[in-house]
């Protein structure tokens, strides 16, 4: 098979890297890859909203399957321009039809679906400009923390959760006012859940799915959780709560629903759905669906699942996952993220990263990379994942650190906490 994957990150190397292991691949190509993933294909200069061109290279390359590491070609509708075009309607894209992709890429949305199917999940309503001074008397049914969220796609940064009452009025009249763009053309404010968070993979042929390796990621840029939001600093897999009586839970009352509700709306689904999972005393309930595979909690859900990869996407292209077992390595995955000095904020890229070459027997997947004068060079917030396997939290925890100690590049930073809540 020849396969395009599209995307820049983590996930798309830890996606390449698994594909790439696949005996009934002939080619993979990467659009628009990094350093990382060009150990196991070929980078392609793509822009990933420009559709025609994503199809022409498809038609020139003979690819037989494409897959969609990242949103927002899914939310443009990636999907189904393909089904429409006669040339490549026959080539399976894995992801959701536009439809589908509103789980992510409108909050609105999503909070209705699970209404309309009884899914569980925080008490919420939207408001847009016109209902402004309705969305603040709603602010003073709730008790402090609020959580407002812009509907639209926000490059992860369109959640604030205020400590104040003042302060939660302030930030709705901003957001409704352009603070983020059009993603906040309508505002969801919902009841803050306290629990401990993790992240459930399903992968779904829109009749039949699989349950992947449960993660759990951290999205603060400081220890002990502290500081600003990121697109994640770590993940781990499995997660010592999610117990099998709790994913039991999880299927019946989250996923079932989920993939029975979509198909009762006539959305066509075939590709990967990540709910984050909050545990409240024992209960899951939804914080929130995405349309793809999380990152990092891809570098450490990917290299648990012992099946061919290609096997998998193909039955999920062709409706067959009940043909599927899936199988789930014993051994726990730990991933540490090192980013940019600075970054959540203002950080500068372009920085020689040294020590690469003695980790070529590690799992360290490219998050924001490149390659320049024959030299890997930071090109992002996210830069390396480093990813360990062992048989206990403690030992995968202590590899990954080991891992990172070989390496350096100007204003390296990374949490030295990552995975350490659930081994004490």
């Amino acid at each position: 098979m020849n396969i395009l994957l599209l995307g820049s990150g983590g996930r798309e190397h830890a996606l390449a890297w698994k594909i790439a292991q696949s005996p009934r691949l002939d080619s993979l190509f990467i659009a628009p890859g990094n350093a990382g993933t060009a150990a196991h294909g070929t980078n392609v200069n793509l822009d990933l909203r420009d559709f025609p061109a994503i199809i022409d290279f498809v038609l020139k390359h003979a690819i037989n399957m494409v897959v969609v590491g990242p949103e927002e070609p899914l939310v443009r509708g990636i999907v189904d321009v393909f089904a429409a075009t006669e040339a490549v309607a026959h080539i399976p894209v894995i992801g959701p039809t536009a439809a589908g992709a509103q789980l992510e890429g409108s909050k609105d949305f999503s909070k209705a679906f699970m209404e309309r199917h009884a899914i569980p999940t925080a008490r919420y309503k939207s408001f847009t400009p016109a209902t402004l001074e309705e969305g603040q008397a709603y602010l003073r049914t709730f008790q402090a923390p609020y959580v407002l969220k812009a509907s639209g796609l926000a490059a992860g940064k369109g959640v604030v959760i205020p400590e104040t009452l003042e302060k939660a009025e302030q930030e709705l009249e901003e957001m409704l006012g352009g603070k983020f763009g059009a993603a906040g053309n309508v505002v969801v404010i919902e009841e803050f859940m306290k629990g401990i968070e993790c992240s459930v993979f399903v992968l779904s042929d829109s009749e039949h799915y699989l349950i992947l390796p449960e993660a759990k990621d951290y999205k603060r840029i400081g220890e002990h959780d502290t500081g600003l939001n990121t697109g994640g600093m770590g993940a781990v897999s499995p997660v010592p709560f999610c117990t099998p009586d709790f994913m039991e839970k999880i299927r019946t009352r989250i996923i079932d629903p989920t993939i029975r509700g979509l198909r009762q709306e006539g959305i066509r689904y075939k590709g990967f759905i990540f709910i984050g999972i909050m545990n409240v005393d024992g209960n899951p309930m939804v914080v929130e669906y995405n349309c793809r595979m999380g990152d990092p909690e891809t570098e450490v859900v990917i290299p648990r699942i012992e099946n061919d990869l290609l096997d998998l996407l193909e039955a999920t292209a062709l409706g067959r996952l009940d043909e599927q077992t899936l199988g789930i390595s014993p051994l726990t995955a730990v991933t540490v993220v090192t980013v940019s000095g600075g970054y959540p904020g203002a950080y500068q890229k372009g920085k020689v990263i040294h020590g690469l070459e003695e980790l070529k027997n590690e799992l360290v997947f490219h998050a924001g990379t490149h390659f320049q004068d024959e030299k890997v060079l930071s090109n992002g917030g996210r830069v390396l994942a480093f990813t360990s396997m062992a048989d206990s939290l403690p030992e995968a925890i202590s590899r990954s650190y080991r891992s990172i100690d070989r390496i350096c590049y100007d204003g390296i930073y990374f949490r030295r906490d990552i995975g350490k809540d659930l081994s004490s």
